[in-house]
């Protein structure tokens, strides 16, 4: 049974090598690199296997092997469909139609390259990845990579906090601020399913997720896009970079979609899968994992993609839009679309978004302090720690502010993490960029060519936008 002790004791325990342990992982780290330990460091060949593991069968079907490895990536993917990118793409649809479009394509691109390299690093080394910041890196690194890991974690905890909040209140016209604090309480209710095991968890966020996809499926067969439109809005504008206010949005869907507490969740979700020793097996627990993470990514992309839309086709340019708040999308939709399932399953889809990213946010926070500092809480102190930092801001900006600073206060918190992105995928690549350390599962070249390529956009987005918010534009 599997529950956040997936992490286990045995973090720092060294490992037998056996046959599938590439020789070479003995050499690490290489001398004289500026930003690796000295030899001398602990251990860092790959660890034993966890206990609890989901146990691949030797010689099943390849339809038998997916359903086993099936679960980790969708774990990882409602990350990618919290209330914090309904609150960008909502913004961004209403404001400037399909735009973006482009953008939310590129992110989830991004976000699939960059989970595979997760896969690739747990697989490999059977380390996550705050395990190999902390060993791998200087030790000047390990706490301001862990407090930076932590205020992404808390900035997405906020944005599910509220979101949840203002679905509530959509449903049962429940005010703001008390269900801001229902939803800090019953989180503690849906940690207790851990204790069933990780497939029956993964069972229940899969589910979310398809009941999050079949709500917009229904509402975008109400709306009926003009889909040539649609189209046009994936074709990349270099104009957005040089308008701020596009810039800003487009820095909250890069936030919102690429999250950095999912790269160090995926790299130690992966490991829950036990596979057969021998030749080939860890390139097959890779092959799967990746196909697992391209399927659930694919989805969050699609319901991503169906948030803007719906905003870009019923608020952009009209008399209705932009809409600046959920709340004010969910009013405006059953008038809007001529019937109250449209709202019903806005906010119906708003709920299962931030309950299910709730559970995988306290399971990445586990896994970021467990990593970086060797401290384990329990599941509930956990829980508590994070949701009270992420309380604060919220019950104040609803007590003080009011209803309408939600969705700003939303799409803040999507731009703080896109700010924090390079400090976890920069490590990332740099460890799967290492032979020594990743064996024969090291990436192709054109794989990490791909990913340098990737962490300079985020750099260079994040760059730009830091620039414009200091000279005002």
């Amino acid at each position: 049974m599997v529950t956040l002790d997936i992490l286990g004791d045995q973090a720092d325990a060294p490992c037998q090598l056996d046959a599938a342990c590439p020789p070479n992982l003995l050499s690490l780290p290489r001398q004289g690199s500026p930003l690796l330990k000295h030899p001398s460091a602990p251990d860092l060949r790959p660890q034993p296997r966890r206990d609890g593991a989901v146990e691949v069968p030797f010689g099943a079907s390849g339809w038998r092997t997916f359903l086993r490895v099936l679960g980790p990536a969708y774990l990882v993917a409602v990350g990618y469909m919290d209330p914090g990118n309904w609150a960008t793409d909502l913004a961004a649809g209403s404001t400037y139609g399909y735009q973006l479009l482009w953008i939310v394509a590129l992110s989830s691109a991004m976000a699939m390259l960059l989970q595979s390299l997760c896969c690739r690093l747990g697989i490999a080394t059977g380390m996550d990845l705050a395990q190999a910041c902390a060993r791998l890196l200087p030790s000047p690194w390990r706490l301001p990579l862990w407090l930076l890991a932590e205020v992404a974690i808390v900035a997405c905890d906020l944005a599910e906090l509220v979101g949840s909040a203002i679905a509530l209140q959509m449903l049962f016209r429940l005010p703001l601020p008390w269900g801001v604090a229902l939803t800090a309480a019953d989180t503690l209710l849906l940690l207790a399913l851990q204790r069933f095991g990780i497939r029956r968890l993964e069972a229940l966020v899969i589910a979310l997720v398809a009941l999050i996809g079949g709500c917009f499926v229904v509402q975008l067969l109400l709306l009926q896009p003009n889909w040539a439109e649609v189209a046009q809005g994936f074709v990349p504008r270099v104009a957005t970079l040089k308008n701020g206010n596009q810039l800003y949005l487009a820095a909250g869907i890069l936030g919102a979609t690429v999250m950095p507490h999912n790269l160090y969740l995926h790299s130690s979700l992966v490991q829950t899968r036990q596979w057969p020793e021998g030749a080939g097996s860890k390139q097959q627990a890779l092959a799967f994992s990746s196909l697992d993470t391209a399927v659930a990514l694919s989805l969050a992309f699609m319901i991503n993609a169906s948030i803007l839309i719906l905003a870009a086709g019923r608020f952009h340019d009209t008399q209705l839009g932009p809409v600046s708040d959920l709340s004010q999308a969910y009013d405006l939709l059953s008038p809007s679309l001529g019937t109250s399932l449209a709202s019903t399953l806005f906010a119906v889809a708003l709920l299962a978004s931030g309950q299910s990213s709730t559970l995988t946010a306290t399971m990445a926070g586990q896994i970021v302090m467990e990593g970086f500092l060797h401290i384990r809480l329990p599941d509930w102190q956990r829980r508590l720690l994070t949701r009270s930092l992420a309380l604060v801001p919220a019950l104040a900006t609803v007590l003080w502010l009011g209803d309408q600073a939600t969705n700003p206060m939303l799409v803040l918190s999507q731009v703080v993490l896109s700010l924090q992105l390079p400090f976890a995928a920069i490590p990332l690549v740099l460890f799967c960029s290492r032979p020594e350390l990743m064996g024969p599962l090291k990436p192709p070249l054109w794989l990490l060519l791909a990913s340098w390529a990737c962490v300079a956009v985020i750099v260079l987005i994040n760059a730009t936008l830091v620039i414009n918010l200091v000279l005002g534009r």
